[in-house]
């Protein structure tokens, strides 16, 4: 399944000659690897980048410490700030982030194991004013690997949803 959706994401972003970066943190790696799991992805795949601590999404995706404190890593501001922040350092058209409470413990009652915000980014040619970012919250059942595996295809989906839909 994972593999169809990433060979469809693929196909478009080659026919557009557009690329796209990701940004994980409870995925360690797992949508990166699902997206270079398809052969010639470097035609559309620029890079990933595994931001598990407060200090790696701050340093390397410059989201706010006022949104980290005031919300917690695993919130929608700071999911939107990963996937703008990707695609802006990387110069690309699409960012993809994951964020999320993988298990077994972590969770807590207003964000249990399971739950996740999935960021895409789109960037727009300049001066049209069109770039946009969005954020979806799920929560997923399951063992750890079954949830980052849950989470890896939902951010596949998402995205392919975002790339046939501009």
């Amino acid at each position: 399944m994972a593999t169809a959706i990433a060979e469809r994401v693929g196909e478009r972003l080659r026919a557009r000659g557009e690329y796209l970066a990701v940004a994980e943190s409870c995925t360690g790696g797992l949508v990166g690897s699902l997206l270079t799991d398809v052969p010639g992805s470097s035609d559309y795949f620029d890079r990933g980048v595994v931001t598990y601590s407060y200090d790696a999404k701050l340093e390397t995706l410059a989201v706010d410490r006022e949104t980290l404190d005031a919300h917690g890593a695993v919130s929608e501001p700071v999911a939107a700030q990963m996937a703008r922040g990707i695609r802006d350092t990387a110069n690309v058209a699409w960012g993809v982030a994951t964020t999320g409470v993988a298990g077994p413990s972590g969770g807590s009652p207003d964000k249990p194991v399971g739950t996740v915000y999935v960021g895409i980014a789109h960037a727009a040619d300049w001066g049209t004013g069109e770039s946009w970012s969005s954020v979806e919250r799920y929560e997923f059942d399951g063992s750890r690997t079954e949830i980052k595996r849950e989470i890896a295809e939902r951010a596949l989906e998402d995205l392919a949803a975002a790339v046939e839909g501009t």
